[in-house]
């Protein structure tokens, strides 16, 4: 079974670790102490149980390979375990107490079910985009520029509306409508003032189509 005791190879891979859960439960000890060695299944068996990533991990310091770390933390006996929330210490247990040791664990790891599991930073590699750029990377998208064509020409639906009429689309045909709906609308004889409206189609004979829409 793979150890969920993560050992300790440096001082940055230390507040890796911390920076990376809620809780970190670290276990320092020494390869010549007796005491450590006793204690250490109980360990063991307590990450395995307990150990949830981003929230609660369980992690061992050398105190003669890690001088850096354990003099951070002032560590003089061993084993020492601290119960650290960030890098903050919680909770200290001295000695090979497993009972102590069992309780400030399933503690530390019931608060940590409470709130969200932290999880390491995200870098991207991939090359950002500025909005309304015009070139896409790999991976992305190029910005289009609008169309012409989708874009109603305002200035001459103001200034000539029955010209404007006679184009094609949505906005020339809404033109179209409102125009022969109105010319209709007064008119004691609707079909032929819609026939003879300028908002009316011209057909390539010169006719005019009442309401076609092209």
């Amino acid at each position: 079974m793979t150890s969920k005791v993560t050992p300790i190879t440096s001082a940055q891979h230390f507040r890796s670790i911390t920076s990376s859960s809620t809780y970190t439960i670290v276990d320092f000890y020494a390869d010549w102490c007796g005491p450590c060695k006793v204690i250490s299944p109980i360990f063991e068996q307590l990450a395995a149980a307990e150990s949830k990533p981003g929230r609660i991990t369980f992690c061992k310091v050398d105190v003669d390979a890690q001088r850096d770390v354990a003099g951070t933390y002032g560590i003089s006996a061993m084993p020492t375990f601290l119960i650290l929330k960030g890098s903050a210490v919680k909770e200290t247990v001295r000695g090979a107490n497993a009972t102590a040791l069992r309780t400030a664990v399933l503690s530390a790891a019931a608060d940590a079910a409470k709130g969200p599991a932290k999880s390491p930073g995200a870098t991207f590699s991939g090359a950002g985009k500025t909005l309304g750029s015009g070139s896409g990377t790999a991976g992305g998208s190029a910005s289009r520029p609008v169309s012409g064509s989708m874009m109603p020409d305002v200035g001459a639906m103001l200034s000539s509306p029955a010209q404007f009429a006679q184009g094609r689309g949505l906005p020339h045909a809404i033109i179209r409508f409102l125009g022969l709906y109105f010319t209709s609308l007064f008119s004691l004889e609707p079909e032929t003032a819609a026939r003879d409206s300028p908002f009316a189609v011209k057909g390539q004979s010169g006719g005019a189509r009442v309401g076609t829409v092209r």
